[in-house]
């Protein structure tokens, strides 16, 4: 396998990392509250200077590349201690999926170019793994449907216009078939925010979302009625592909960093951190190159998550380890690693999905 640039993807390399170093330094050292608040902003520098939406269809802003450009401005990005790429692939996958035309008209423009902020609606209180038995429910009111439900875990639901919404629209029908899936306005009566404040000292980045009567039209539904689980099937198998979240090269560069810090020791911890961060890296160039071939994926994102989850965590272990509680950046590091093992679907249902639907075990 060839992991050298092509021509093409050398003069765009080259274009990034000089719009980069005039403009990295603006966002550069951004943590915590400041840095979600201003992730909006990022979102719409990198597009206005065309760095972002590479590999999403042209007709709504994005640039149709193959999606290598995607893992170029990752790295370079990691690189250049700038801000990762926002994270708005699965949902852009799920609307090209699923969503009508006309849904997908009005709203991927601005889901790409940054100008209207997304969240998505799914996790509830009783309702993470086990997504299918939901609770928010969506009752037909005229030509609106009426939301009643908690969501948790909402990641910038806080600045979001709009969000994605899972509710169950048939309770008569088995669980996977009366979820239907909706484009909510955020902005309304009936909708309360609860902001959660994380291990890491962050209270910015997920919230709680209530819905008491909130009102959605029923032309804003997602799919047709009852097609909400498989959007959200589609959804999550993209949010669960490394070569779509823009982490490896972070990894790698916090690795190095401590491989400094360490002067060339390498400790077990440290030493396992390199190792999984370079077999990642091989493991999303091959994705990679599977995609370019026309090689389709489904439940081997439980494989790439699983893969994600255990070097997140190895690399968190190495920073406490070799930089110790006092440093405030890599506590923060090996704290937040602590969720990857939960969230966008936990390790042991991942674990699930390869033992039943890849390996077939009963």
């Amino acid at each position: 396998m060839d992991y050298r640039d092509s021509a093409g993807e050398a003069a765009f390399r080259a274009g990034l990392r000089d719009w980069l170093a005039g403009h990295a330094a603006d966002f550069a050292g951004l943590s915590g509250d400041e840095y979600w608040t201003r992730y909006g902003e990022w979102h719409r520098a990198l597009y206005e200077a065309g760095f972002f939406g590479l590999s999403w269809p042209s007709e709504y802003g994005g640039q149709d590349r193959p999606p290598v450009y995607d893992v170029i401005l990752d790295e370079e990005l990691a690189a250049a201690g700038a801000p990762p790429r926002p994270s708005l692939g699965y949902l852009v996958h799920g609307f090209a999926a699923h969503a009508s035309e006309e849904i997908r008209r009005r709203f991927l423009p601005g889901m790409i170019n940054g100008t209207e902020r997304w969240c998505q609606g799914f996790s509830e209180p009783g309702a993470g793994s086990d997504l299918a038995s939901l609770a928010t429910t969506a009752v037909l009111d005229g030509d609106e449907y009426v939301i009643n439900g908690h969501k948790i875990w909402t990641s910038y639901s806080d600045v979001a216009d709009w969000c994605l919404l899972l509710a169950r629209t048939d309770p008569e029908v088995p669980r996977h078939k009366g979820i239907s899936a909706f484009v909510i306005d955020m902005h309304q009566p009936g909708i309360e925010q609860r902001p959660l404040k994380m291990i890491s000292g962050v209270s910015t980045e997920f919230g709680q979302v209530l819905f008491d009567g909130a009102r959605v039209p029923a032309a804003n539904m997602v799919g047709e009625p009852g097609g909400g689980w498989a959007l959200a099937m589609t959804v999550v198998s993209h949010e669960r592909e490394p070569s779509t979240l823009g982490f490896t090269a972070r990894y790698g560069k916090t690795v190095k960093a401590l491989e400094a810090r360490a002067g060339g020791a390498f400790d077990h911890d440290l030493a396992w951190a390199k190792i999984e961060t370079e077999m990642l890296y091989a493991h999303v160039r091959r994705r990679l190159s599977e995609q370019l071939d026309g090689v389709k994926h489904t439940s081997d994102g439980s494989l790439d998550k699983l893969l994600m989850t255990w070097t997140e965590q190895t690399v968190g272990h190495a920073a406490l380890s070799v930089a110790g509680p006092s440093d405030p950046a890599m506590l923060e590091t090996y704290l937040y690693s602590r969720a990857q093992s939960v969230m966008g679907g936990t390790a042991q249902i991942q674990k699930n999905i390869i033992a039943g639907r890849i390996l077939g075990l009963k």
